[in-house]
């Protein structure tokens, strides 16, 4: 299936792109070849296939989700360059108004 450069700026256009004329003209060999691809496999018989989302099972790789002991405080600002009360110092990013610092 041919697709046109004509077609190719509309859906450019629409998706808000600004393409040079080459890169229409490339974007539609393409989007052709892609085209023709898909043809090409909706021609199998694919009568008793299941839907997949996967070509092999997935399994779940993380961790269990297991309770541990947190740092205590004293141990969370231990390298912290400044700190006051228990607290980390970081510079101010915003002025008193609401503006960001510069």
């Amino acid at each position: 299936m041919a697709i046109s450069e004509e077609q190719v700026r509309h859906v450019a256009l629409l998706a808000r792109l600004a393409l040079t004329d080459e890169q229409v003209r490339v974007l539609a060999g393409q989007l052709s070849t892609i085209l023709d691809h898909v043809e090409t496999i909706q021609e199998l018989n694919l009568a008793g296939v299941l839907p997949t989302a996967h070509a092999l099972a997935v399994t779940n790789a993380q961790r269990p989700d297991e309770v541990v002991p947190g740092l205590s405080q004293e141990q969370a600002l231990r390298n912290a360059p400044k700190q006051r009360d228990g607290y980390f110092v970081i510079p101010r990013i915003a002025g008193a108004d609401g503006d960001l610092a510069v």
